[in-house]
């Protein structure tokens, strides 16, 4: 199924976990901030949270530096 995350359409398996897409792009979960379809999502939902055709995901991620 296709989705839009930041901006970019991305092909994804059907049931995918908002957890298992941003581990799929190799980030860490602790270090991203969720938004799916305008809602932004508390991180202990990410591994409840399905992904539906179309959805909207915006990812933003920290980076600590000094």
């Amino acid at each position: 199924m296709r989705i839009v995350c930041n901006g970019m359409e991305r092909e994804v398996a059907g049931g995918t976990l908002l957890a298992d897409f941003i581990r799929q792009l190799g980030l860490e979960l602790e270090t991203v901030v969720a938004e799916c379809d305008g809602r932004i999502l508390k991180r202990e939902e990410y591994e409840t949270h399905e992904l539906h055709e179309g959805s909207r995901v915006e990812l933003i991620r920290f980076v600590g530096g000094g």
